[in-house]
């Protein structure tokens, strides 16, 4: 991870990038649109990053992530990393993505898709609302779990657990950034096996 906000945007685009091509790989309609709309999902919460950022940069003087004392540029950040990473309540784009791609696919992004959003908030952490962070976890918890009880197709009871996994992973990450860690790892553990 970068401590540069222009080089981790970098990145976050290319991660984004990147999978573009897997996900349109299968040449079919639904694979079309799912990818149209990632992008331009990803893209949206990119330009807010890339806003806070500029915004921080501005107020401080400096590019350095670890510097964001304004409750404005953290509350952009965060709505763009909710958004990136499809936590509720910004999550309505997320099963749409996941019902259109491949079972390989729907798990990258589910899983790997997530890691360099979630390593920004990382960096972040010590400068964002506690009760906010958690709010979104229970938030995103509820609607996860319940969503996923009315899904009959494997691909929408992925995404709903996703959202619900995120929740708890954003719950661990307010209350203990190490237990996030262990949690995040068991995630991508219980997903990619």
């Amino acid at each position: 991870s970068s401590h540069h906000w222009l080089l981790a945007w970098i990145g976050l685009e290319l991660n984004t990038l990147s999978i573009l091509p897997v996900m349109m790989k299968p040449h079919h309609p639904r694979a079309t649109e799912a990818t149209t709309k990632y992008f331009i999902i990803q893209t949206l919460a990119a330009a807010l990053i890339l806003f806070a950022s500029t915004i921080n940069a501005w107020q401080t003087g400096q590019w350095t992530i670890t510097m964001s004392p304004s409750p404005m540029v953290n509350t952009i950040l965060l709505a763009a990393l909710l958004l990136k990473m499809g936590i509720a309540p910004a999550h309505l784009w997320y099963p749409d993505i996941i019902q259109g791609t491949t079972m390989m696919t729907a798990m990258v992004v589910s899983t790997w898709q997530k890691l360099a959003p979630l390593a920004l908030l990382y960096l972040t952490i010590n400068h964002m609302q506690t009760n906010t962070l958690i709010l979104m976890g229970i938030l995103s918890v509820f609607i996860g779990g319940l969503a996923g009880l009315n899904q009959t197709q494997t691909r929408k009871i992925l995404a709903m657990s996703s959202i619900a996994h995120m929740g708890w992973l954003l719950i661990a990450l307010a209350m203990n950034p190490n237990l996030a860690t262990l949690t995040m790892l068991i995630y991508l553990l219980m997903t990619t096996t």
